[in-house]
């Protein structure tokens, strides 16, 4: 990619959309301090994604939006644009098929950052990838701005080291391994996360396998209940429909009742409503009489006012007339001063006529003079001009002499210097030893011998690692699965003791077994131990007394015979003696059950066991009187009777799961006892495993020791051997360079004698123009005094002439002013006199009699009004009696219907409630979707509502004792047999994820081990040769400070020719700036960058040096755009085009660009 130019808008002091063409290789940015030019640096920085405030000269990122001048407001944004030519499609990844490629940033005040490529909008990291292994970057080589020069040389290793990868290239492959971790360490996680996950379903899965039989029994006993209750519910609904029919008989009987009456009250009401027309008749009446009333009233007070308002007018203009008389008489005394003053100004103006004819005849005799005498002064003045600009001329070509004297002696004194230098480097170099090169590289075959055995034993312990981890994976494997089965069984044998806990559910009978500390005896169903099959037999037979509590003796049963136990409790005797059994052809019970022997030959004596029901049967003949037999099934037979057994009770089952539990109790130690040792042997393996482990990481690090002894002595020897190659090359260089400086010294001392010869010549000339400068500046001086003299006069003669036009314009003004006044005057008596004549004939207008005569008649009007309202009023009085007792009537008549009412709401509300309790019902079946078709031959048998309640109860009194049920175990249980079956395959996927994973940075760190460690020796090479090259001698290197190049720090090493230096802080400020020039060019070999900016490296630097400086760049040029901010001649001397930045405007930056081939080239056409 090649730079092609550089938009600015709203950067810093570039506050105007400005373009910086960049045609050329070498591109100067030149202009004084202060104007802007570090601020070009700064934008390319800035749209490269630097982010910190501090690297761009500001204390925030709204530091670099221009924030106003003396003459400029502050702008809202600021943006900046490079535009690379890429025609040769060097550009990475996507880009490279573009011919152009844009790269632009935007900043706003309020915090947003927008990047676009090719005026599409990407991210930050898009454009940093974009330049990430060019050399290009925030941070990067490329971009060398003030004081990098030293922080470059002073760096740490740590920081010098991101230079070096740059170089490489490798900060893409850093980027790739940090997201492989990324994603390692996530997959990692996930991995772990799944395991646990896998673990606790394990567990999970066996809990629920014994919760979904649970819950089975548990929906078969809903199903009971649900069914019970939808009966329930229809027998309800018919009793309210009952409930409803004999309100609704009421009800219509009230209704007709209610009705009589209320047409008792309706004659009441037509009887009223006659009345109350009556009575609002009366009232219109009054209200009529009233308005009459206050109408009298009303012209009574407009007549009083009328009167009242003639008399104030009358006043009134008596009292206006005598001051408008008075006003007329001081009008007429005004208007004969006015007249008076008229003549006097009149006067005036005719003098003031004659004063400004004389004025400007005097004018103009004075201005004739002026031209002649300014004639004669510019001459004089020219004159002198012309003498102060020749003899500024010659001291300037004068000061260019001396400076070109002074710096050709300064040249000498510096070729002077610089040869006894060479002389004295070339006495002190030391002789090449070939002997002791020789024996580094014998040293360095033998390393590698070590090396290589080294390796092969690692490969042999490395070949031997993955049967010792398949050994261990198996015995692990082993391991989990006999952890999955001692947990399945675990979990299968808390599920049937929790079921068998259940059997002393009864709190109150538990309650009293601990009042009298029987509640931690066993209880026998815990000490029978019955033949397989015989379960429901023994159940059967037993019942309850299963769970019989057991004592050391009866005899304690006696002190409870007052307070006996609140449920059903058997207790006996656990020791007491065995009874001896009949013999027979019949088979006991007795035979198949092991337990207390005293209890069992007491319960059990005369109960015999038959195989089948069918052999019970045929038995049944030889059984004695309370005898009986049963069978598997727990079916009992006696002579002349069955007893068919259903397993209703609680107690079903309890033999059953007794003897389970012991299985499972079995079977849990042995397979406990199964995981110890794969544990064990799990144990051992992994042992093995990580001792293997140990020892390959002893050899890789013994390895690795000798890799870097072999490494040190390489470079060693590299060393040496270029240190001799060095010092021949120098011995030689130093040859030439002092017959070259020879040479340049005879050149200098001659342009020392031609710059003394030009500098006398000129001095002789300067010495004769100071004198005939002094004589020009005497005359000068006269003439101005003349003129200066001419003028006053002139300026008095114009002052007399305007102060006699403005005595005569005020004349004329006054004359204007005083005549307006008298015409005004006139027109105001003639205005007042008028008003007189009409105040006299409006106050002779008047009637005050007239008036009088009205207001009497009025009052009489009005009395006679106010009796026709007194006999209105009594009409209303009466009217209004006559209502008041046909509404007590109508009252008294509407009293007697509340009752009515009361009555027939209270038989309506006990109708809508059993209407809604028949809803209730039908929406209580409708909400659980009951059938009523399938619920209708159940009503049958008419079954009462309080026995349905019972069996309800009933029911949810046994599902009660089923305890907290999971309903959704069978769904659960499948659910989770998929998940574990998902969660097996992630597994899988990830632990093959992890493992591409892992081998993907070992690939990245083999690969940029080995770009970094030929970057690094590549660099280290080519530092090595321009060191010399821009000091002219000495030598430097570069040296890793760690075993791991990955993480090593890298340090810098310099000596000047003649120096022995330490360290690298004792070298001046310019030797340090060529040395990490020459590092910065020693990169640039290796990884040139599209393009290089330079503010101001030069500074430190002398001519000599500037020069070397300029030729390194000229030939680093040819791979590589420089652009470059100086104010030293030389270096601007070098460019192929200029960039001036100015500021005209306090400020503001703007840009002259000039191409200087081009103007050599008008300057060559133009002396042709």
């Amino acid at each position: 990619m090649r730079l092609t130019h550089i938009k600015l808008a709203g950067f810093k002091t570039f506050v105007d959309p400005t373009t910086i063409p960049v045609p050329g290789q070498r591109v100067g940015v030149v202009g004084p301090n202060g104007c802007g030019k570090s601020n070009v640096i700064d934008a390319v920085r800035w749209v490269m994604g630097e982010s910190r405030a501090a690297a761009l000269r500001g204390e925030s990122m709204q530091d670099v939006i221009f924030n106003g001048a003396a003459t400029r407001k502050a702008v809202s944004r600021a943006s900046v644009e490079l535009k690379f030519d890429n025609s040769l499609g060097k550009a990475a990844g996507q880009w490279s098929q573009y011919a152009e490629i844009s790269v632009k940033r935007v900043l706003h005040r309020n915090g947003e950052s927008q990047y676009f490529i090719n005026n599409l909008h990407v991210r930050r990291r898009d454009v940093t990838d974009m330049f990430l292994g060019t050399g290009l970057g925030p941070r990067a080589y490329a971009i060398i701005e003030q004081g990098m020069i030293s922080r470059i040389i002073e760096a740490r290793p740590e920081d010098l080291r991101i230079f070096l990868e740059e170089a490489a290239g490798i900060s893409r492959y850093k980027e790739r391994r940090r997201e492989t971790e990324s994603r390692l360490k996530d997959t990692r996680d996930n991995l772990a996360r799944v395991e646990d996950i896998r673990q606790e379903l394990d567990k999970q899965l066996q809990r629920l396998e014994v919760q979904a039989q649970v819950a089975q029994h548990y929906h078969q006993l809903q199903q009971a209940s649900q069914t019970t209750q939808h009966l329930l519910w229809l027998v309800k609904k018919q009793e309210a429909l009952l409930a409803r029919e004999r309100a609704h008989q009421q009800v219509d009987k009230l209704v007709n009742e209610l009705e009589a009456e209320t047409a008792t009250l309706r004659q009441s009401e037509n009887q009223l409503e006659t009345a109350r027309a009556d009575h609002f008749a009366a009232g219109d009446a009054l209200h009529a009489a009233q308005g009459e009333l206050y109408a009298a009233n009303a012209e009574v007070a407009k007549l009083e006012q009328q009167l009242q308002h003639e008399r104030e007018t009358h006043n009134r203009l008596t009292s206006q007339l005598g001051a408008w008389r008075n006003q007329q008489s001081q009008l007429q005394q005004q208007y004969g001063q006015a007249e008076e003053s008229l003549a006097l100004w009149r006067a005036e103006r005719e003098t003031a006529q004659c004063n400004m004819q004389e004025s400007a005849d005097t004018v103009g005799e004075e201005r004739e003079r002026l031209p002649q005498m300014e004639a004669a002064f510019r001459e004089c003045q020219r004159r002198h001009g012309d003498l102060q600009r020749e003899l500024t001329q010659l001291e300037q070509a004068l000061q260019i002499e001396e400076a070109h004297r002074s710096h050709a002696r300064k040249t000498v004194q510096q070729l002077e210097t610089r040869r006894e230098r060479l002389q004295q480097e070339a006495a002190g170099l030391p002789q090449p030893d070939q002997a002791e090169l020789e024996r580094r590289r014998g040293e360095l075959e033998e390393m590698a011998g070590e090396l290589a055995h080294c390796q092969a034993q690692q490969h042999a312990f490395q070949a031997g690692l993955p049967a010792l981890e398949q050994a261990q994976h198996a015995a692990q494997q082993a391991a989990h699965t006999a952890q999955q089965r001692a947990t399945k069984i675990d979990a299968q044998l808390h599920a049937l003791r929790q079921m068998q806990s259940r059997l002393e559910h009864n709190h109150k009978l538990k309650d009293w077994l601990a009042g009298h500390q029987l509640d931690g005896l066993p209880r026998l169903w815990n000490s029978i131990r019955i033949e397989a099959g015989w379960e429901a037999a023994l159940e059967s037979v037993l019942g309850e007394r299963l769970k019989a509590v057991a004592l050391e003796s009866i005899e304690v049963a006696s002190a409870w015979l007052v307070d006996t136990p609140p449920a059903p409790l058997a207790l006996y005797e656990a020791r007491a003696p065995g009874i001896a059994s009949a013999t027979g052809t019949l088979t006991p019970l007795r035979q198949r059950v092991e337990g207390p022997a005293g209890l069992l030959d007491e319960w059990l004596h005369g109960v015999y066991a038959t195989s089948s029901v069918d052999e019970a049967w045929a038995l049944r003949h030889q059984l004695q009187p309370g005898e009986c037999l049963v069978c598997r099934e727990g079916h009992v037979f006696t002579r002349s009777s069955v007893n068919f057994y259903a397993p209703q009770s609680e107690l079903h089952g309890v033999l059953a799961r007794q003897r389970e539990i012991e299985a499972l109790a079995g079977e849990l130690e042995q397979t406990q006892a199964e995981m110890a040792a794969r544990q064990g042997e799990a144990a051992r393996t992994g042992n093995e495993l990580k001792g293997a482990q140990h020892e390959l990481a002893e050899l890789r690090r013994t390895g690795g020791d000798i890799q870097q002894r072999h490494h040190r002595q390489q470079l060693e020897t590299e060393r040496m051997a270029q240190q001799q190659q060095h010092l021949s090359q120098r011995r030689e260089q130093i040859g030439h360079e002092i017959g070259d400086i020879a040479a340049q010294l005879e050149i200098e001392m001659e342009r020392i004698g031609e710059h003394d010869y030009n500098i006398e010549r000129q001095q002789e000339q300067i010495a004769g123009l100071h004198e005939q400068l002094e004589d020009a500046k005497t005359v000068r001086g006269e003439s101005e005094m003349l003129l200066n003299r001419q003028r006053q006069l002139a300026q008095a003669a114009e002052r007399a002439a305007q102060e006699a036009v403005y005595q005569h314009k005020n004349c004329v003004a006054k004359i204007d002013e005083f005549e307006r006044a008298v015409a005004a005057l006139a027109r105001q008596l003639e205005e007042l006199a008028g008003r007189i004549a009409e105040l006299e004939g409006e106050a002779g207008s008047l009637q005050q009699g007239k008036l009088d005569a009205l207001l009497q008649q009025a009052l009489l009007a009005r009395k006679e009004q106010e009796g026709s309202l007194a006999a209105a009023r009594d009409a209303l009085a009466e009217a209004g009696n006559a209502l008041q007792q046909l509404e007590q009537q109508r009252l008294a008549s509407e009293h007697k219907l509340h009752p009515l009412r009361d009555r027939l709401e209270q038989a309506r509300l006990k109708e809508q409630e059993a209407r809604l309790a028949e809803e209730q019902w039908q929406e209580q079946l409708d909400a659980a979707d009951a059938d009523p078709e399938s619920l209708w031959p159940l009503l049958e048998k008419r079954p009462r509502a309080t026995e349905l309640q019972g069996e309800v109860e009933r029911l949810a009194q046994e599902i009660e004792a089923l305890g907290a049920v999971n309903l959704a175990a069978l769904e659960e249980l499948n659910n989770g047999r998929e998940r574990k079956q998902y969660l097996d395959a992630q597994f899988q996927d990830l632990s093959e994820a992890m493992d591409t994973l892992e081998q993907a940075i070992r690939r990245i760190d083999r690969e940029t081990r080995a770009r970094l460690q030929e970057t690094f020796d590549t660099v280290n090479r080519h530092f090595g040769e321009l060191f010399p090259a821009v000091f002219g001698g000495g030598n430097a290197r570069l040296e890793m400070t760690g075993e791991e190049i990955l993480d090593a720090g890298v340090t810098l090493i310099a000596q000047p020719p003649g120096k022995k230096n330490s360290s690298i802080h004792l070298l001046s400020g310019g030797e340090k700036a060529l040395t990490a020039l020459a590092l910065v060019f020693a990169m640039f070999r290796l990884n040139p960058a599209p393009f290089c900016m330079l503010d101001e490296v030069d500074a430190p630097l002398d001519d000599s040096n500037t020069e070397r400086f300029c030729e390194l760049v000229k030939k680093m040029s040819q791979q590589t755009q420089f652009i470059y901010v100086s104010h030293n001649k030389i270096t601007m001397e070098m460019a192929e085009h200029l960039v001036g930045v100015t500021m005209q405007e306090s400020g503001v930056s703007r840009v002259v660009a000039v191409d200087l081939e081009e103007a050599v080239k008008l300057k060559d056409a133009a002396a042709l």
